[in-house]
């Protein structure tokens, strides 16, 4: 898929700027006081795989939001049939995996983002950690850069599980920050010792931003 690295990324939807700017943003910037680091280190253009830490429901619409671009997850099919919901994930970049679907029809949809150009986001472990670290990283986000050649981008999403961590029943005013490393190149093939080097390499990277002293105000 060498090709589609000349693919620009789609631009946002009207309703993914509204959401974003009259619901993500002030929850992020004003109940949060969200801030941002390394926000030039994302590349604007071409299939990216954005990999981060995930402590969080949270997590998706920060990630999403705060990036210079749009980014694609994947959600559950249920989602798209309920009423203004649905039509709301579509609008901003979801698409749906079938509840017991198989690894590979995930990675097959998350492989038709990429081609279209979009940035497609992964949480390395899958489910959320009351760390907030990068405990039990999977080889999914590494398979799909392998197989599409795109680069990944490590994310740190600081404090989200302090905001609102899988236990909690409501969010909390915490200071969150979202920091971005350096882009790390695809494996070097599809083979487990390369997709196991590559996914250790993101999961030290995500928890090297996160352990980062925190931005002065």
């Amino acid at each position: 898929m060498a090709s589609s690295a000349l693919v620009p990324s789609p631009p946002p939807s009207p309703t993914y700027r509204v959401v974003k700017w009259a619901f993500v943003t002030p929850i992020f910037r004003l109940f949060l006081r969200g801030r941002c680091r390394g926000m030039e280190l994302v590349p604007l253009s071409g299939p990216l795989v954005v990999v981060a830490n995930h402590g969080s429901h949270l997590d998706p619409p920060l990630l999403g939001h705060a990036l210079p671009r749009p980014v694609s997850f994947m959600a559950k099919a249920e989602l798209f049939k309920i009423p203004v919901i649905g039509p709301l994930i579509t609008a901003m970049g979801a698409y749906p995996v079938s509840r017991g679907a198989s690894d590979r029809e995930a990675i097959r949809t998350a492989l038709r983002r990429l081609e279209e150009g979009w940035a497609t986001g992964v949480f390395l472990d899958g489910t959320r950690q009351a760390s907030g670290r990068v405990e039990d990283p999977q080889l999914g986000a590494a398979l799909l850069s392998a197989r599409s050649g795109a680069q990944l981008l490590p994310v740190a999403l600081v404090n989200t599980h302090r905001a609102f961590g899988p236990k909690q029943r409501w969010p909390r005013p915490v200071a969150v920050e979202i920091r971005v490393g350096q882009p790390i190149s695809a494996p070097a093939s599809r083979s487990r010792a390369d997709l196991e080097a590559t996914t250790t390499q993101c999961q030290q990277a995500i928890n090297a931003l996160l352990e980062r002293p925190a931005s002065p105000l």
